[in-house]
């Protein structure tokens, strides 16, 4: 009769096995890693790079594992904008860009001569990405970016982006020990790709070089030309908060219900602290991110452009509040609801009873985009109910999704 494996045996049984699979799948990888390397490096060559750099970089090339665990993840929850806010819009932030404006006063304010964007919203970028330049990522940027050029889900991009930093590093006499950002390639203070960099990054303290990495002149300036060329308006805000009359439509909400700001005030609608609107033709349309319960926003044109900066209503909010609360207004008036942490688990069965009830929301990806938002609203008119379009506790309850 066979003799049975004791639960320890088996258990380091499974650890070889899961060893030896790991291994050779890294293996695998590093084998398909060195193949691209020398694609990569012909392309180099192909585009100019000079046998120095190539010398300089292409030897110490090395896969990140972590870079793909870190494509391939993603949140087990979903973040409400509660959630989000709070932790970016801090007291520390806006009293750091204040300490900010003081030491770099003369610059910001030839920024916004030369490029009509106000010195609060340049300082307001720089604290959400790098917490003024604390934090400005440590993952080895070629190395980063040569791993995902190597994946194939998005090569054709970062193939793109690791040549261009191959340029960057030539044209800037970088080292690879500086060249350190995010895990998907985001570089310096302001956290550019290096595309971003390459058009848009500008010599600010006149040194004859570009480093968003050492130069916060560099960064300030680097960013207010970017938000220039994404098409900022000078002269105009980023929005604002508002008071919503007490019998709003919120299908009148969202990006495409724009309406001219004298519509709005004809509306009902009105500053938070009661004051009108006033009259304008500017455009503007409103965002409740925490459903009609929490604050309501009007956003003007310029909110597209931070958008353009990172595509997130979330945070262009975060930037707007954060810039006026460091050109010293006092941020949002309406408190912030207390809102439960949904799991991507619960989003996905969301979506799919609003499907199966035919409240076509796409496939079930556990994101709240605009497509989920519209399907809530559409159940929400069919039930009678505030169409806000926010999956909120009383919403997610009636489709039995939570209990």
């Amino acid at each position: 009769m066979p003799s049975l494996l004791t639960a320890a045996k088996k258990a380091v049984l499974f650890s070889f096995i899961s060893q030896v699979f790991i291994s050779t799948a890294f293996a695998d990888e590093a084998e398909q890693f060195a193949e691209c390397k020398v694609n990569l490096q012909e392309k180099a060559i192909a585009q100019g790079a000079s046998q120095q750099t190539i010398d300089a970089i292409f030897p110490s090339l090395t896969y990140q594992p972590r870079v793909i665990e870190l494509d391939r993840s993603q949140p087990e929850f979903v973040q409400t904008f509660p959630g989000y806010f709070t932790k970016r819009v801090t007291q520390w932030r806006t009293d750091k860009g204040k300490a900010m404006f003081g030491k770099h006063r003369d610059l910001l304010n030839q920024l916004n001569d030369k490029y009509g964007i106000p010195p609060h919203y340049l300082l307001a970028f720089w604290g959400l990405e790098t917490n003024f330049g604390t934090y400005k990522g440590k993952m080895p940027v070629l190395d980063s970016l040569a791993t995902l050029a190597c994946d194939p889900r998005r090569s054709t991009y970062f193939t793109q982006e690791f040549l261009v930093a191959v340029a960057l590093f030539e044209r800037e006499s970088l080292s690879k020990e500086e060249m350190v950002g995010s895990w998907a390639g985001a570089m310096g203070h302001t956290q550019f790709m290096p595309s971003a960099y390459t058009h848009y990054a500008i010599d600010g303290d006149n040194d004859g070089q570009i480093n968003l990495w050492a130069s916060e002149e560099d960064a300030l300036a680097s960013a207010a030309n970017f938000l220039a060329n994404l098409g900022w308006k000078p002269g105009f805000r980023w929005g604002r908060e508002v008071v919503l009359p007490e019998n709003f439509d919120y299908q009148s909400s969202g990006y495409r219900q724009r309406r001219a700001i004298t519509d709005w005030s004809q509306m009902g609608l009105t500053k938070a602290d009661g004051s009108m609107l006033g009259e304008s033709d500017t455009q503007g349309y409103v965002i409740v991110p925490a459903g009609h319960e929490g604050p309501a926003f009007i956003a003007y044109p310029n909110f597209r452009v931070i958008m353009r900066w990172n595509n997130s209503e979330f945070y262009a909010i975060a930037v707007g509040v954060l810039a006026d609360k460091i050109a010293g207004a006092s941020g949002i008036t309406r408190p912030l609801p207390e809102l439960p942490a949904y799991s991507r688990t619960d989003i996905i069965s969301l979506q799919r009873k609003l499907n199966a009830l035919g409240f076509d929301v796409g496939k079930p990806d556990g994101i709240i985009g605009p497509a989920t938002r519209e399907g809530i609203r559409n159940y929400q008119i069919a039930n009678n109910l505030v169409a806000d379009g926010f999956p909120s506790m009383n919403i997610m309850r009636a489709l039995n999704v939570v209990s």
